[in-house]
């Protein structure tokens, strides 16, 4: 049994929704509330400024939060979403009234439309990450949202003036998803970053996603940081955790994650100009010693191969068989046989395990799996590589973690035998 569980990983306490835990104040107009992610609101003499909305469920939430801390009735006349995804924007019709003019980036309608467009398959491969997450709840991962159709959008920067208060909205789309933002209070130095930098403060941003997504631009997110740094924000807000005070700490902070993204960056463009493979890239793939960074969703040699295929996507032109349909696993029974059969294939396996060279074990099994799915001495063993899988994350990769737990959950089932 594996010593780690996501459910134990720093993130959770970060999008834990605690219904008894109040809104508070972070300054004498800025209040916030801790949800799946972070709710903000900017008050006004004029109304109040909102930014993100929670997930479907807890929006009703979320509002009665800020009114009881406010003391009145909100009054949301402008409805910012720092990002897509259902967990920001989630709980809009909550908050939004005949006036509440609603703000995203321009490429917002796109994003949400795919996400209705590929919900199954998403849904599916999400759940297949958060699978511990999921014992005993249902399997729709919110394919029935209801999205917002009349949003203004725009293209790198939008500004307007509301209570007297200067908001500069300024595109970030190499971070979270495409329709990344910030939203600066320019008067005060304030910056609300979303999950720009990632769903973990300090830690490597998620470039890609266990689950699936579009993906992330390593330079361009490089790019996007050096243009924040140089206007030396002096309070940071991001779409979990706590606000982060004062331009030194702020500075330190992203740079140690900017040294770390460009470190790796730089190792796979110096890799691929020497011609060297994905593998190995991936497999060299290191942080410099003495820069350290938060534990996270992602190991760099995922953000490696980001690079990689960012630059040069899926052909690696390593083999003439990626450029065809036929996957290699096709021929495994076949060699299987002419290897003298499955035991031959469990006894390599179990010599690799044995010796440490687990990726190599998870080479075998994966193949056994395949030509004999139903033998338990092949899903004992499986069982066995994707435990001893989990335990070297040390739990510090949730997302690495979390696709473990899904697929020893589903080695316990084949086990277990058809229901």
């Amino acid at each position: 049994m594996t010593r780690y569980k996501t459910l134990d990983h720093p993130i959770m306490r970060l999008i834990g929704w605690d219904p008894s835990r109040p809104a508070e104040y972070i300054n004498d107009h800025i209040a916030m509330v801790h949800a799946t992610s972070n709710v903000y609101l900017v008050t006004g003499a004029e109304g109040d400024v909102l930014i993100n909305s929670g997930t479907t469920p807890q929006g009703e939430g979320v509002r009665g939060k800020l009114e009881a801390l406010l003391g009145r009735t909100l009054n949301v006349r402008k409805l910012i979403f720092t990002q897509s995804h259902p967990d920001h924007i989630g709980g809009w019709e909550a908050f939004a009234g005949p006036e509440t003019e609603i703000y995203a980036q321009r490429a917002f309608h796109q994003l949400t439309a795919e996400r209705r467009l590929l919900a199954p398959f998403f849904g599916a491969r999400y759940a297949n990450v958060i699978a511990a997450m999921l014992v005993g709840m249902p399997r729709n991962l919110g394919s029935d949202l209801s999205d917002p159709e009349d949003v203004i959008t725009f293209g790198d920067s939008l500004e307007f003036t509301f209570s007297g208060r200067r908001f500069e909205l300024i595109s970030m789309p190499s971070g979270e998803t495409l329709d990344s933002l910030s939203v600066w209070l320019p008067d005060e130095n304030t910056v609300f970053t979303g999950n720009w930098a990632g769903a973990i403060y300090g830690a490597l941003p998620n470039f890609y996603t266990a689950r699936g997504d579009r993906q992330r631009s390593v330079p361009g997110w490089l790019r996007e940081c050096d243009r924040l740094l140089a206007r030396e924000p002096e309070v940071l807000i991001t779409g979990h955790g706590e606000p982060v005070f004062g331009k030194e700490r702020i500075r330190s902070d992203l740079m140690t994650v900017r040294d770390a993204v460009a470190s790796i960056h730089d190792h796979t463009v110096e890799a691929m100009n020497a011609g060297v493979d994905v593998a190995t890239i991936q497999a060299t793939c290191r942080l410099p010693d003495g820069l350290v960074v938060q534990e996270g969703r992602c190991p760099p040699h995922w953000i490696a191969r980001a690079v990689y295929e960012e630059y040069a996507g899926w052909f690696h032109q390593e083999r003439t068989s990626e450029l065809y349909p036929t996957p290699p696993s096709a021929i495994w029974a076949e060699l299987l046989e002419d290897a003298g059969g499955i035991q031959k294939l469990l006894d390599r396996a179990q010599h690799h395990l044995s010796t440490g060279e687990i990726e190599k074990a998870l080479h075998y099994v994966e193949m056994a799996v395949v030509v004999e799915p139903t033998s338990q001495a092949v899903r004992l063993l499986e069982l066995a590589v994707l435990e001893e899988l989990a335990d070297r994350t040390e739990g510090k990769v949730f997302d690495m973690l979390g696709w473990l737990e899904g697929r020893i959950m589903a080695a316990k089932d084949a086990l277990q035998g058809p229901a």
